[in-house]
């Protein structure tokens, strides 16, 4: 199974892990990837965890009828020893649990695999199975270089987690670690140490970053300072979604706001805030006398956050009150699609990586509220890139209720900044560079497709 029957055409595996954080830039990847002449199929686990996941994976089949579906049924998981409820992270365990199931499904294949394209949560234990039967894993890593630098010299941290210095690159706060590193015997903690440990192993980590946005972590990556024995560290973002072509409501509501007038506010797909939180964001948006586009959302899973009216999340006459230079919804948008509007003028964003790597692509200078996870490490790229700027708000288990008039004070700073709008415009002129056939990441991506073909 070490390489396909045609050696011009790379047949690769995709297996992506849960939440559409995950999945939809292994979509994108895939999607690349076939267009530049890679035979490519895709593990779809089922069911999704989240509507917007069972969508996503529809559209994209439709979308893109050359890449091969592979369903991968997993046994059943019993999550009464996981520390953790998280739906996304059980899914994730299930997955990990299944997967000595992977060599039949790539067996039943034709042609034979090149190489399997994992997620960092699978790594540990996807890298040894794939290299059981002789195939070639890479690493599709969709958090920042400064995030991959955490993880691979995270191993050498001593008993007690403090601030920790990453070699070649800067020391990173103890309140900007994810809260679950800070009790090394979490579950979470134990997996994120053997994905770091076993990153030797993978024949190549493929970053959805660019050079201009993360020059010294990406020097420092492949220069081994951060850790010894690490593969190539390729840079070949910042990659645009598939596009599937949709067009919904915000779009029709931008198409009639002025240029760079709007701050779009969303905090990912898997971010949610309390009811008075909400609300309280919602008098800062007010507050800000800023127009806006809001994403809104009051629970992690999608299905159960559809039984929320915007009404009671927001209170009586809210909607009402901001409708002529504001607009409130619910659900799944396609997100690069408004990042790229051209009424788009600022974003505040959870700093999740897609989201950043996406404002990074439309020169949309962003406002940083972290919640959690790799967030506080991806808005420190934020800051120190001139992309935008973060504030040290509440985060993950903290109680905390940031008030409306700071937030508001902080949405007007953002919008009023043009020399941050110039600078966030600059990294977005040097990210379309990049992602050129000459460009830095353009040749990154044909790095690695002459990997595949070497093979």
């Amino acid at each position: 199974m070490s390489s396909s029957s045609d050696p011009e055409k790379p047949h690769l595996a995709f297996l992506p892990s849960a939440g559409m954080g995950h999945l939809k830039p292994f979509c994108s990847l895939a999607a690349a990837l076939s267009e530049r002449g890679c035979d490519v199929s895709f593990i779809s686990v089922q069911p999704t965890v989240s509507a917007a996941e069972s969508c996503h994976i529809a559209d994209f089949f439709a979308a893109f009828p050359r890449i091969r579906r592979l369903d991968f049924d997993l046994v059943a998981y019993d999550p009464s020893g996981f520390a953790s409820t998280d739906p996304f992270f059980l899914r994730v365990e299930a997955i990990r649990g299944s997967a000595h199931l992977l060599p039949a499904l790539l067996a039943s294949s034709s042609p034979p695999f090149s190489a399997l394209v994992i997620d960092i949560f699978l790594a540990s234990t996807c890298i040894p199975i794939a290299a059981a039967i002789g195939l070639p894993s890479y690493i599709w890593f969709i958090s920042s270089a400064a995030m991959l630098s955490l993880l691979a010299c995270f191993p050498t941290c001593s008993p007690g987690v403090s601030d920790f210095e990453i070699p070649g690159l800067w020391r990173v706060p103890k309140a900007s670690i994810p809260r679950a590193l800070h009790n090394l015997s979490h579950p979470f903690t134990t997996q994120f140490v053997e994905n770091g440990r076993i990153l030797p192993k993978a024949s190549g980590i493929l970053v959805n970053t660019f050079e201009a946005l993360e020059p010294v972590a990406l020097a420092a990556l492949n220069r081994g300072k951060v850790a010894p024995g690490l593969p190539p560290v390729i840079a070949i973002g910042p990659l645009q979604a598939a596009s599937l072509g949709h067009e919904g409501s915000p779009l029709s509501w931008l198409h009639g706001q002025p240029a760079r007038s709007v701050v779009y506010v969303c905090f990912g797909n898997r971010t949610a805030m309390s009811k008075e939180q909400i609300r309280e964001l919602g008098v800062g948006l007010e507050k800000s006398g800023c127009r806006f586009l809001w994403v809104a959302k009051s629970k992690i899973v999608d299905r159960e956050d559809g039984e929320v009216e915007l009404e009671g999340l927001l209170g009586e006459g809210y909607l009402e009150r901001v409708k002529h230079r504001g607009l409130v919804v619910k659900g799944w948008v396609d997100q690069e699609e408004i990042l790229r509007h051209r009424a788009i003028g600022g974003f505040l964003s959870h700093c999740g990586w897609n989201s950043l790597s996406e404002a990074a692509l439309h020169g949309v200078r962003v406002l940083g509220w972290p919640r959690g996870g790799d967030q506080r490490v991806n808005a420190e790229v934020v800051a120190r890139s001139g992309l935008g700027i973060w504030v040290e708000w509440s985060w993950d288990g903290e109680e905390e209720v940031v008030m409306g008039e700071e937030i508001g004070e902080r949405v007007r700073q953002l919008m009023e900044d043009d020399g941050l709008q110039a600078s966030a415009a600059r990294l977005g002129e040097e990210a379309v560079k990049a992602v050129a056939a000459d460009g830095s990441s353009g040749k990154g991506l044909a790095e690695f497709i002459g990997m595949l073909k070497m093979r």
